[in-house]
C-alpha cells in the first residue's frame, strides 16, 4: 500500500466503527429481506459497501465507487445496491431508524437527500450489474488429453514345461471304534433303575389303596372304640374339660371327612394354616362352653344384622345414583353458564377495543414527546463524541506506559524463578549423591531364626512361632468341635420341625373337609333366599332428579341454538 491507500483504509475502518448503529440497521435488515440465503460471514463487507455509498460518495465519485463494485461478487453487489438505493426505503424506515440516533432533519439534509440525488446514477450502475448477470457465459478450459505410449519391453523367453512330481501314497487311516455309534451302558443302567422304581411306586400306591378303602368300610362301632380309646388315654392322663372336647370334636370332624384328599404345602403355608383353624377351634370351643353355662344363641342377632346391612347397602346405592344424577345435573347448568360467559365475554371485548383505540392515540402523543426529548439527546451525544476521540489517544498512551512497567517486573520475577530452580536441582543432586554411596556400602543379607524365641518387643502377648502354631492348633480343635454341636442341635430341630408339620397336616385335613360341607349348605340357603328376594324400589329423589336433568338439557339445546 502507498500512502493515500492506506489513509483511505484507516478513514473507512474508523466510519464503520463510529456509525456502526447506522449501517447494522441497513445490514440486518438486508439479511432479514433480501439477503436471507446470503453467508453472516459476508456482514463486514455489506457494511462497508453501505459506509462508501452513504458517507463517501462525495469524495470517491461514481467512477471509483462502481470500480470497487465490479471488483466484487457481481450477484451480490446488485442484491445490495439495488436493496439500499429504494427510494421508498430511505424515505421510511431508513429515515426513522436513523432519526433515533440522530435529529431527523440533520439526517434527513446529510444523508437521505444525497442518496436519493445520487440514487439515479447507481441505478444506471444496478442495470450494468444485472446486464452482466444476464449475459453471463460459463467458460470451461478445455484440458489437453494424455496421449499414452507403449513401453518398450524385451519379450520374455517361453517357460519350460515342468516335469511332473510322482503322487505320494497315503498311509491307511485306523477304522471308527464301533462304540461311536453305540449307546454307552451307564445310560441303560440309568434307565433299568428307573423303570424298578416307577414299578415300586405303583405297587406302594396300590398298597396305600386298598389300606385306606379298608378303613373307610371299617363299620362305625369299630371306629368308635378307637376313638374311645383316645378318650379313656386322655382322661387318665388328667386332661382338662377343654382338651376333652377337642378330641370329641375331632372323633366327629374325623368320622364325617370320607373324601379328604392329600394336599402338597410348603412348611410355612401348613403353620399359616394350622394357626388359623387352631383360632377357629378356640372359638367354636368358647361358643360351646357359653352355650353349657347357659348364653342364648346369636342366630337371631345375626339374621337381623344382615338384614340391617342389606337395607343400609340399598340405601348407599340409592345415594351414590343420587350423586351421578346430581354431577349430570351440574353438567349442564355448567354449560348454561358457560355459554352466558361467552356473550359477557363479546360484550367486554367490544369495550376493550374502544379503550384500545383511545390508548393508542395516547401512546402517538407520548411517542411524539419522546422524539423530541431523544433530538435533544442526540446533540448532548454528538459534542461527547468529540471529545471521546482525545480521552481515547491519552488512555492508549497511559496503556502503553503500564504494559513497559509490567514486562520488566515479570523479566526480574523469571530471573529469580530461574536462580531458585537450580539451586533446588543442586541439593537434589547432593542428595542423591549421598544415597548412592550409602547403598554402595556391603550389608549382611543372611539372617538365622530360631523359631522357640520370641520378638522380643517388650510386650505381655508375646509368643514364639511354635506356641502360636499349637494355639491355633487347639482353636482349630475347638472349633470343630463346636460345629460338630452346632450340626447335631440342627438335625433334631430339623426332626422336630417334620413332626410338627406332620400333626399340622392330619389337624388341616380333618378341618378342611368339615368347612366344605359348611360352605355348601350356606351357599344352598344362599339360593333359595335369592329365589325369594323382593324387587328394588326406586328413590323419590332419583326420579325428581331425572326430570331436571331433562328440563336443563331442552334449555341448553335452546340456547345453543339462539347462539
Amino acid at each position: 500500500f502507498n500512502v493515500t491507500e492506506e489513509k483511505f483504509v484507516l478513514d473507512t475502518l474508523a466510519g464503520c466503527i463510529e456509525y456502526k448503529s447506522l449501517l447494522d440497521v441497513v445490514v440486518d435488515a438486508f439479511f432479514v429481506r433480501d439477503g436471507r440465503y446470503c453467508l453472516i460471514s459476508e456482514r463486514n463487507l455489506y457494511i462497508v459497501i453501505c459506509y462508501l455509498a452513504t458517507f463517501q460518495l462525495e469524495e470517491l465519485g461514481l467512477q471509483h465507487f462502481s470500480r470497487i463494485v465490479k471488483s466484487l461478487d457481481t450477484a451480490k453487489m446488485q442484491k445490495f445496491l439495488r436493496f439500499f438505493f429504494n427510494a421508498l426505503y430511505l424515505n421510511t424506515w431508513i429515515k426513522d431508524e436513523w432519526s433515533q440516533f440522530y435529529d431527523s432533519l440533520y439526517v434527513k439534509e446529510n444523508w437521505i437527500d444525497p442518496l436519493l440525488r445520487w440514487q439515479p446514477k447507481v441505478q444506471q450502475l444496478i442495470e450494468q450489474l444485472t446486464d452482466i448477470l444476464s449475459n453471463r457465459t460459463t467458460t470451461v478450459k478445455s484440458s489437453t488429453v494424455t496421449q499414452p505410449k507403449e513401453f518398450n519391453l524385451t519379450v520374455p523367453k517361453p517357460r519350460a514345461i515342468p516335469i511332473p512330481l510322482p503322487i505320494p501314497l497315503l498311509e491307511k487311516r485306523p477304522p471308527v471304534p464301533p462304540s461311536t455309534y453305540k449307546p454307552p451302558k451307564e445310560k441303560k443302567q440309568l434307565e433299568e433303575i428307573k423303570t424298578k422304581n416307577r414299578r415300586k411306586a405303583e405297587v406302594s400306591q396300590q398298597l396305600f389303596l386298598i389300606a385306606v378303602t379298608k378303613y373307610l368300610f371299617i363299620p362305625f362301632t369299630g371306629r368308635m372304640r378307637q376313638y374311645k380309646c383316645i378318650i379313656t388315654l386322655s382322661q387318665s392322663a388328667s386332661c382338662s374339660y377343654q382338651a376333652l372336647l377337642f378330641t370329641y370334636l375331632l372323633v366327629l370332624v374325623s368320622y364325617l371327612c370320607t373324601d379328604n384328599i392329600p394336599i402338597k404345602l410348603n412348611a410355612a403355608a401348613i403353620l399359616r394354616e394350622g394357626a388359623l383353624y387352631q383360632r377357629k377351634m378356640e372359638q367354636e370351643l368358647k361358643r360351646i362352653e357359653n352355650l353349657l353355662r347357659g348364653a342364648g344363641d346369636p342366630s337371631e342377632f345375626l339374621e337381623w344384622q344382615k338384614q340391617m346391612r342389606g337395607k343400609d347397602l340399598e340405601e348407599q346405592l340409592a345415594e351414590i345414583e343420587c350423586r351421578r344424577l346430581q354431577g349430570k345435573l351440574s353438567h349442564e347448568e355448567a354449560v348454561l353458564a358457560h355459554q352466558n360467559v361467552i356473550q359477557e365475554n363479546k360484550k367486554k371485548a367490544d369495550l376493550m377495543r374502544e379503550e384500545k383505540a383511545e390508548l393508542m392515540h395516547r401512546y402517538a402523543e407520548k411517542r411524539l414527546q419522546e422524539q423530541k426529548e431523544m433530538r435533544d439527546l442526540v446533540e448532548q451525544v454528538v459534542e461527547g463524541h468529540k471529545n471521546a476521540k482525545q480521552a481515547k489517544i491519552k488512555l492508549q498512551k497511559y496503556k502503553q506506559r503500564i504494559v513497559q512497567e509490567v514486562c520488566e517486573e515479570n523479566r526480574e520475577l523469571l530471573r529469580q524463578a530461574l536462580e531458585e530452580e537450580e539451586e533446588k536441582l543442586r541439593k537434589r543432586y547432593e542428595l542423591i549423591q549421598q544415597i548412592r554411596a550409602i547403598e554402595s556400602l556391603p550389608s549382611v543379607r543372611h539372617k538365622f531364626v530360631d523359631l522357640t524365641e520370641t520378638g522380643g518387643h517388650g510386650l505381655i502377648c508375646e509368643m514364639s512361632i511354635v506356641e502360636l502354631r499349637e494355639r491355633l492348633a487347639l482353636l482349630r480343635e475347638a472349633q470343630k468341635a463346636a460345629e460338630e454341636e452346632k450340626r447335631d442341635q440342627i438335625i433334631h430341630e430339623k426332626q422336630a420341625k417334620e413332626q410338627l408339620l406332620l400333626d399340622k397336616l392330619d389337624q388341616i385335613s380333618l378341618f378342611r373337609a368339615q368347612l366344605g360341607r359348611a360352605a355348601a349348605l350356606k351357599q344352598e340357603e344362599k339360593k333359595g333366599k335369592s329365589q325369594s328376594g323382593e324387587r328394588p324400589m326406586k328413590d323419590e329423589r332419583i326420579l325428581n332428579l331425572q326430570e331436571k336433568i331433562v328440563e336443563k338439557t331442552m334449555e341448553r339445546k335452546k340456547q345453543a341454538g339462539l347462539l
